[in-house]
């Protein structure tokens, strides 16, 4: 509040400031697909590899896939730098707590973190998160929302092309999967983003989290590969090798062959 020196009151004339501050500005767009499932030993996650600038492609092999502790990760919808960030932050936090504690770190320890720190921000941060991991209570599967607010689902997808995931782990999800079902689910839910979402492309990025260990499958699938077929190209030249032969096989040939000899007669000139 402004006062005016030599008198008491509110001044109006500055009730414009105000005014301009709660205007709501756009919200930026982002594109993404990330998702995640639970099967009988574990989790997997999944993610595309395109990272976008507006309507530019700005990297077309970006691991969206974050390292949190050695049992758990988490995927990243949104700015890529708020992800990045918060990613990096927890991931520094639960080393600390690691280590003041002796013993590994629950999921859900992850799940706290990473809701205070965006809930503080009040979705400033634009990241949206699918946690994955697994710990002495079993596997877990969380999907984490800008303002800070959670869910605690069997299966989850976040992102641009999510709409798209869903529609396939929502037709195929079945409880008790094996590992290599589950990294086909993912793969094909990630792939419906790609293909039907112009904010997610290029590649398909796995990590299974089991007891046993983490396997981080980057590239697992590849799509929309631009490689030169050498087999296709060398065909053409053939061809067009032939094609030459046999045009100056052809020129040779009429040019062995005698004139021909027309007779004119005198009339027709007239």
């Amino acid at each position: 509040m402004t006062v005016a020196s030599g008198s008491s009151g509110f001044q109006f004339e500055r009730s414009a400031d105000g005014t301009a501050l709660q205007e709501v500005k756009a919200a930026k767009k982002t594109g993404t697909t990330i998702c995640g499932i639970v099967f009988s030993s574990g989790v997997v996650l999944g993610a595309d590899t395109r990272s976008t600038n507006g309507e530019t492609v700005a990297d077309k092999n970006c691991a969206k896939i974050h390292f949190l502790a050695s049992n758990m990760y988490c995927c990243g919808a949104g700015t890529a730098a708020d992800t990045e960030s918060v990613t990096g932050t927890i991931s520094s936090e639960l080393l600390l707590h690691r280590s003041l504690c002796n013993r590994p770190t629950r999921v859900l320890t992850a799940l706290t973190l990473l809701k205070e720190r965006l809930y503080k921000y009040q979705g400033h941060i634009g990241a949206a998160l699918v946690l994955g991991g697994v710990d002495a209570q079993g596997p877990h599967i969380f999907s984490v929302y800008p303002h800070g607010s959670s869910d605690v689902l069997p299966y989850a997808t976040m992102g641009s092309g999510s709409l798209a995931a869903m529609s396939v782990l929502e037709s195929e999800y079945r409880e008790g999967l094996d590992e290599q079902a589950a990294k086909e689910l993912v793969t094909r839910a990630i792939r419906a983003g790609i293909f039907n979402d112009l904010g997610s492309g290029s590649n398909v990025d796995l990590c299974v989290i089991t007891n046993d260990g983490v396997q981080e499958l980057r590239n697992y699938e590849i799509h929309n590969t631009r490689a030169c077929n050498v087999q296709s190209v060398l065909m053409s030249f053939k061809d067009v090798e032939l094609h030459e032969n046999n045009a100056n096989t052809a020129t040779s040939a009429m040019r062995l062959q005698k004139p021909a000899v027309f007779s004119v007669d005198e009339n027709d000139r007239l």
